[in-house]
């Protein structure tokens, strides 16, 4: 193993992984490579490092700092004895983008971010928007903690070919670095599956902060509306491929059925006889959701989905811990504390646990 992983005596490190050569208008250039900062603790408790990986519009900062200054997930982990990988998935952050290679680049609005994650309560635009109290400050264009988080994001490429891009990144990364668990939020749920589904004896676990999903767009049967606005996902929690038994192709492709959810929602399963995602199988996962946040409503299609293909998922949604008022950017709020100390305690059982 490199003596740049998870796995020496410095307090930080820095380096790339991934990445080849490619040609582009400009010439040669290298694409796909991946910026890793490993931080260790001062008195390293559990086995495995934790590799937390951003969703859309971040990068790697949204783990070390919240917008009113306190210390971010990164940090607490770091005390808990936890060795920290934080990343910047490729063409983002310090992972280099190069124009020439993409089309136009995605940028969420003021307007879109107060309405998705900051100041959800004033918007009320889905069932138990208005419980969301945690975002810190007034969460709106202007105040502090608002102008402090949106300064944070940076455009970024479409979903589809970030998959790709970051299933080979992750799969370098955990080459170098050896078994680790894989900590995902938001668009980053789907980069969770398929790097442990690349490296299922690397992956000791997969903790999933309301992974992007479900297969296909929930439907509002009240309305009639999309609530979910996810793309079709041909493999049923990603866009690129999947390993499953019997094997998905484009002669056989994976079926889905509509059915009615609790939340007077439209949802997808698999047709049966489902089939099974092996090598996930094998992964101790865990999905959080939050009480306030539009996730609410679909997460547990997800989850669904995940436990029809043979994965055994627990599910903790925040409220059934008394933890109450979060939105999506919970990591951020004022009680991110709480809640990273939940997934501390799960990862605690599933090491206990765990034999590879």
């Amino acid at each position: 193993m490199d003596d740049q992983g998870c796995h020496g005596s410095a307090s930080s490190e820095a380096f790339f992984v991934g990445g080849s050569y490619v040609d582009s208008p400009v010439g040669a250039i290298m694409h796909g490579q991946m910026f890793v900062e490993v931080l260790h603790p001062d008195r390293r408790r559990h086995p495995w490092p934790i590799v937390l990986i951003h969703g859309s519009g971040l990068t790697g900062t949204c783990w070390m700092t919240t917008p009113d200054g306190r210390p971010g997930w990164a940090n607490r982990l770091l005390d808990d004895g936890w060795c920290v990988a934080v990343v910047d998935q490729p063409t983002r952050g310090r992972s280099a983008l190069h124009p020439s290679l993409h089309g136009p680049l995605r940028v969420m609005s003021p307007e879109k971010v107060e309405f998705l994650f900051t100041a959800s309560s004033k918007h009320l635009g889905w069932p138990g928007a208005e419980n969301h109290t945690q975002w810190p400050g007034a969460g709106h264009r202007g105040d502090p903690q608002f102008d402090a988080f949106y300064a944070s994001m940076v455009p970024y490429i479409p979903d589809a070919e970030s998959e790709w891009l970051m299933r080979a990144a992750g799969a370098a990364l955990l080459d170098r670095i050896g078994p680790a668990v894989l900590l995902t939020h938001s668009q980053a749920g789907a980069f969770g599956w398929l790097i442990a589904d690349a490296r299922p004896d690397l992956t000791q676990g997969i903790v999933a902060v309301e992974p992007v999903g479900p297969p296909r767009d929930a439907v509002d049967l009240r309305g009639g509306t999309a609530v979910s606005h996810a793309p079709a996902r041909p493999f049923g929690v990603t866009i690129a491929p999947l390993e499953y038994s019997p094997p998905v192709s484009e002669k056989s492709p994976l079926e889905f059925e509509g059915f009615a959810t609790d939340w007077a929602i439209l949802g997808w399963r698999q047709a049966t006889p489902a089939r099974q995602l092996p090598n996930l199988k094998k992964i101790p996962t865990l999905v959080i959701s939050a009480e306030a946040s539009y996730h609410r409503m679909y997460d547990h299609l997800t989850v669904g989905f995940l436990r029809q293909a043979g994965v055994e998922v627990d599910h903790i949604l925040l409220e059934d811990r008394d933890i109450y008022g979060n939105g999506h950017m919970m990591m951020l709020e004022k009680n991110s504390d709480q809640i990273v100390d939940v997934i501390s305690g799960w990862l605690e059982r599933q090491c206990s646990s765990i034999k590879r």
